[in-house]
């Protein structure tokens, strides 16, 4: 087997009897070398097969071009659309995305913070691991003027850019619409952590909006999950109905844990949405296949990844820094589907 042998521009310059310095400047199309001499020394890399090394370039400028990308999962549908908006964007500026998965552990987004780092990231995106409480890990990219953005999970007081939706009236939105249909007897799946403000938010807003119309908070409606999880959904969901007064409505703050409730619900006979109706949150694929179908709450996934990109591109185009880091709120929506319309 022919071993193969990396092209430089040294051997380049030796075919055409031209100084590396020449060869180095006319791939730039360096205005002291001529058309003519571009256009000769261009062909020959290509025809010799060269690859230009933009990893040892962005090493000696000390930027990679790279936005690292550190989320708890990619094989959730809303994480996957995340990572698109960030991709699409990243592109078209020209940079590329390294993306590592937490699987929610703190000590893992630790490592991969460290490494994204070592990797001389030109920025980083971040939506934080479930048992992640302290953040001070990713000091050192503030320390050394990297850009950093969390995106959805995002710590409570970390001084740097933010893009989330508004959790709290998204959880007071998927409320009052179970109230509107009629639900007297609400209950809701509360999430992991107090730490971060995403679930913690979207419960908030579920207990406001039951004071605001005059229902009674009742405890023991509302479940504490440890992990976001369909046997977990279902194990709180049973726990409800076992109740001697089972909930008419449940709000679960995403997709899976409201397929979960709903599954649960019908395998113990209980009509959706006649007896108990349901609502979601994140209008995953998902929730458009289970029959009846499940309502529940936009989240402008990609727009968020979208947004997190752009933050991160043009903090690295300006040579001013903000003291104070902006956050960025996208808007979300009720989607009324058949597991929840009692009217």
């Amino acid at each position: 087997m022919k071993k193969y042998t990396e092209i430089t521009i040294y051997d380049i310059a030796e075919k055409l009897n031209l100084a590396t310095s020449t060869i180095s400047r006319a791939l730039k199309d360096h205005r002291s070398i001529s058309e003519k001499t571009i256009k000769k020394v261009k062909k020959t890399a290509f025809e010799m097969g060269y690859q230009p090394n933009n990893l040892a370039a962005s090493l000696r400028n000390k930027q990679t071009k790279t936005i690292g990308v550190l989320l708890p999962t990619v094989t959730q549908p809303f994480l996957s659309s995340l990572i698109s908006g960030i991709e699409i964007t990243a592109k078209k500026a020209g940079y590329t995305v390294m993306i590592m998965q937490s699987h929610d552990s703190y000590d893992e987004e630790v490592n991969l913070a460290q490494s994204l780092y070592n990797n001389r990231v030109s920025g980083i995106i971040c939506s934080l691991a479930m048992e992640t409480q302290d953040t001070s890990h990713f000091q050192i990219f503030i320390n050394n003027n990297t850009p950093l953005v969390f995106v959805d999970r995002v710590p409570k007081n970390f001084n740097t850019y933010r893009v989330v939706i508004d959790n709290f009236s998204a959880g007071y939105k998927a409320t009052k619409h179970l109230i509107d249909q009629g639900c007297k007897r609400i209950a809701h799946l509360s999430v992991g952590s107090e730490f971060g403000n995403l679930y913690s938010e979207r419960k908030k807003g579920y207990l406001e909006a039951l004071k605001d119309h005059n229902i009674d908070i009742d405890e023991q409606l509302i479940v504490r999950l440890t992990t976001v999880t369909y046997d977990e959904a279902e194990k709180g969901t049973n726990k409800l109905l076992d109740l001697k007064n089972p909930p008419d409505g449940i709000f679960t703050p995403g997709d899976i844990l409201g397929v979960s409730a709903l599954q649960c619900a019908k395998k113990r006979g209980i009509k959706v949405p006649e007896e108990l109706a349901i609502i979601g949150f994140n209008n995953d694929p998902i929730s458009e296949i289970i029959d009846p179908n499940l309502s529940t709450i936009t989240h402008p996934a990609e727009k968020m990844g979208q947004a997190a990109a752009k933050i991160i591109i043009k903090n690295l185009k300006s040579l001013k820094k903000d003291d104070i880091k902006e956050i960025t709120f996208l808007n979300t929506e009720v989607l009324v589907r058949e597991s929840s319309k009692k009217k």
